[in-house]
C-alpha cells in the first residue's frame, strides 16, 4: 500500500489495459482536504471498444465499498477526462484504488486494448488569507 503523495497514479501512465483489473491501493488517511482532481488519459485504443474506470474505497484496504466512490464517464476514444473525487464527508474511507473494465464488440480481434493512466492530484486547502472577489451583476 502506497502512502499519500502530491499525485497518486491509480493507473500508471501508459498502462496497457486488455482485461478487467484493480490498481494498487493508496492510503489517503494523511490527506488534508480529502478532495482530489482525477485525470483519466487514454493515449491509445482500437475501434469498437469501451473502457469503464471507477474508484473504490476501503477503511482497512481489505473490505471495499459495495459501490464505487466515483465512476468516470465511459471512454471510447483517446483524450483526457477530469472529475473531482470529494471524500471530505466520507471519513471512514482511508484507502482507495482504481478498477477498470474494457469491453470489445464487433468484428476483428476479440481482445480490447486501451493504453491509459489515471492520476489523482490532491486539491490543496484554500487559504483564509486568499482574497475573494465578488462579481456584481450589471443592472440592465
Amino acid at each position: 500500500m502506497s502512502t499519500l503523495a502530491a499525485n497518486l497514479d491509480l493507473i500508471p501512465a501508459n498502462t496497457r489495459i486488455e482485461v478487467n483489473g484493480d490498481g494498487a491501493r493508496f492510503d489517503i488517511s494523511a490527506s488534508a482536504t480529502r478532495t482530489f482532481l482525477c485525470r483519466l488519459t487514454v493515449t491509445d485504443q482500437i475501434e469498437q471498444e469501451s473502457l469503464d474506470v471507477s474508484i473504490w474505497g476501503s477503511a482497512d484496504g481489505e473490505t471495499w465499498t459495495k459501490k464505487p466512490l466515483l465512476k468516470l464517464p465511459q471512454q471510447f476514444y483517446r483524450g483526457t477526462t477530469k472529475m473531482i473525487l470529494d471524500l471530505s464527508l466520507r471519513p471512514e474511507v482511508n484507502v482507495i484504488r482504481a478498477r477498470w473494465e474494457p469491453t470489445r464488440w464487433g468484428r476483428g480481434a476479440p481482445t480490447p486494448m486501451f493504453v491509459a493512466g489515471l492520476e489523482l492530484g490532491e486539491i490543496p486547502p484554500m487559504s483564509r488569507e486568499t482574497p475573494t472577489t465578488r462579481i456584481a451583476l450589471a443592472a440592465k
